[in-house]
């Protein structure tokens, strides 16, 4: 089919309203009637100045009461809470890399999970110090993991993966002392200093916050992503389809959610034996549909091209279709509200992980020594379920759009060795794309991540501003539930490069890429740290000069906070359309736009207006490529 149209956000948001009215035939609620029902929401806790972390309060402050019981004031309030953000995000993006980091020890040559990159294993493997010479590769994989699981808790040193920065990025956090010492110390050392009778001055908590930030990007997650590719594959380009279209009204479909790919990997592979294929079959179905939500299916399209059914705010959508026989998750960014919604359709909802337990759900715990048995029960399972559906609960919308996923460093390097000449007898270098910077074919890059939030209208910035960004030949990176908005957009097609500018259209032609590279789930925002690192090392520079800048337009979780502090102390400005929740506080407000930006060289910039917010991240590009004189 000939490429000619994205789809619209109005496009989404009218099957949005006609499954929202089939649910509430089935008594079904969504998010958008709970946000309903919590109008107004509490402006004390949105400006981040109510206190609750001692049973003396809560504490709320205003003109008539400007300090708690405790005398902590506005600042103290404002950034113990968000220091507390940023450790809830941190400990959960870290524990998923920890898991991970389990799963990679528990592989065995003939077992349920192996290796699938033995050279990226024996590369890290050196940088790490692991013996490789006349070892096993699987004992090389478990001790490679047992060094891994040492970064969180080791008693002495900091991790590292700080060494992969650029040298005076390294200086830069030793000088401030924000280098992470490890994992679960930075974490732990958070807790402390919030807890009651402790650190109430502002800038030490926005330091510590740049240090669990760090640890979080340059540790936990970034062990999550090396161990991931290690484990499933380094991904490479793939193609796959995105919006609840993808959803087939005559197959078994199960849904696969969350963030750990290891019980989804298992369910997928289940999806593919012959004999579950010939059962479904004797059940009426055609066959057996995966379909991904969230960080999950971004993991499972760019490894084995799984389409996507949506992000966060789709995921009651996908089971308002009636034709989801299973949900399986896994932990991170599931709603509670899915145990009741299953139950007014025929839908399993299967939790997987102790670490997320939910009422309504069937819970099964996910087992490393017998997993691929058990994704063959949950598959066999849903087959069961395929013959309970309702005929007069089913409406598939019928938008669905074309995506290239999995981009990772080495594929964005392959492809973009193409787009010149000059340096093919070069290989493992970004040079072909800081040709492209400095001639000006490219602008720059931004990096758009982050979930989407009911408090504004759901993929709507996160489409119209990739948009204007690719139209002045500025290519973006994205990941997580962002680069799921582009999808369903149609955005990561590479007919897209149909509304770039002619620089960008130019590069996405010769490169054969689409003009927004997916980098995957994330937790692969550390990636793209090692994206900027790499290009800045290439070009001779340190990260702040490169003309790349990070977005976030509408967040909502801990774990974006987390994120947020790790680009930043990375040295890359964050442009974010949602406020953090610290407006209360004069101090903090100044502390994380400009405060940071005199320690580290980035900072916040806040417009909740997507048109002043792209307009914003275009002159920030401009003015660094005007600092570096191209």
């Amino acid at each position: 089919m000939e490429w000619n149209y994205l789809t619209t956000v109005e496009e989404m948001e009218a099957d949005a309203k006609k499954l929202r009215e089939m649910g509430l035939l089935s008594g079904a609620e969504t998010w958008e009637d709970r946000k309903q029902n919590q109008t107004p929401q509490c402006k004390f806790g949105e400006e981040g100045i109510c206190c609750r972390i001692c049973s003396m309060g809560p504490c709320r402050i205003t003109p008539k009461a400007p300090r708690g019981i405790c005398g902590a004031d506005a600042h103290a309030i404002a950034g113990r809470n968000y220091l507390r953000f940023i450790a809830g995000g941190t400990a959960a993006h870290s524990d998923h890399g920890r898991e991970i980091c389990h799963t990679m020890n528990a592989t065995e040559r003939d077992g349920h999970y192996q290796i699938h990159d033995e050279q990226k294993l024996l590369k890290l493997a050196k940088e790490w110090g692991v013996e490789t010479e006349g070892k096993d590769i699987y004992d090389i994989a478990h001790e490679t993991a047992h060094v891994g699981l040492m970064e969180y808790g080791k008693p002495f040193g900091t991790l590292n993966f700080l060494k992969r920065a650029p040298e005076e990025r390294q200086k830069l956090w030793d000088d401030l002392g924000i280098a992470p010492r490890a994992v679960d110390r930075e974490i732990a050392t958070a807790m402390h200093m919030t807890h009651m009778g402790n650190s109430a001055e502002a800038k030490a908590l926005v330091t510590q916050g740049l240090r669990t930030g760090l640890a979080d990007g340059w540790g936990g997650s970034m062990i999550g992503t090396e161990f991931s590719d290690i484990l499933f594959g380094t991904p490479m380009p793939k193609d796959t389809e995105a919006n609840l279209g993808v959803l087939e009204k005559d197959m078994v479909n199960i849904v696969i959610h969350g963030h750990d790919p290891a019980m989804s990997e298992m369910i997928v592979l289940a999806s593919e034996d012959k004999d579950l294929l010939e059962y479904a079959r004797t059940k009426g179905a055609k066959g057996i549909n995966i379909a991904g939500l969230c960080c999950t299916a971004n993991e499972m399209a760019m490894r084995h091209g799984v389409r996507m059914a949506g992000n966060f705010l789709q995921q009651e959508n996908a089971l308002l279709t009636g034709v989801v026989e299973m949900i399986a998750v896994d932990v991170q960014c599931i709603f509670p509200a899915l145990g009741p919604l299953s139950e007014c359709f025929h839908t399993k909802f299967i939790t997987t992980s102790a670490i997320a337990q939910i009422p309504g759900s069937i819970y099964v715990k996910f087992e490393a020594k017998k997993a691929r048995e058990q994704g063959r029960e949950l598959v066999r399972m849903a087959i069961d379920n395929f013959e309970n559906r309702d005929p007069n609960k089913i409406f598939i919308p019928k938008n669905k759009q074309t995506a290239t996923v999995g981009y990772s460093c080495e594929a964005i390097k392959k492809q973009l060795d193409t787009v010149t000449n000059s340096h093919l007898d070069e290989l493992d270098t970004y040079k072909p794309l800081i040709d492209c910077i400095k001639s000006g074919v490219i602008r720059g890059a931004v990096a758009i991540v982050g979930c989407n939030n009911p408090k504004v209208r759901p993929d709507y910035s996160h489409i119209e501003i990739m948009k204007k960004l690719i139209a002045n030949d500025i290519v973006i990176v994205a990941s997580g539930c962002s680069a799921q908005a582009a999808a369903k957009a149609g955005l990561l097609s590479k007919e897209a490069k149909e509304i770039c500018g002619a620089g960008l259209k130019r590069v996405c032609e010769l490169a054969d890429i689409p003009p927004i590279l997916h980098m995957g789930s994330c937790v692969d925002i550390s990636r793209m740290m090692l994206l900027a690192t790499g290009i800045a090392k290439d070009w001779g520079i340190d990260i702040p000069q490169v003309p790349v800048v990070g977005c976030a337009p509408e967040w909502m979780s801990e774990k974006a906070v987390s994120i947020a502090n790790y680009v930043v102390a990375t040295g890359i400005d964050t442009y974010l359309g949602i406020e953090p929740q610290v407006k209360g506080s004069s101090q903090m407000m100044e502390l994380i736009t400009e405060g940071t930006r005199k320690m580290v060289g980035a900072g916040y910039i806040i417009n909740k207006d997507p048109e002043d917010l792209v307009n914003a991240m275009i002159a920030g590009i401009e003015a660094k490529r005007d600092a570096l004189g191209i």
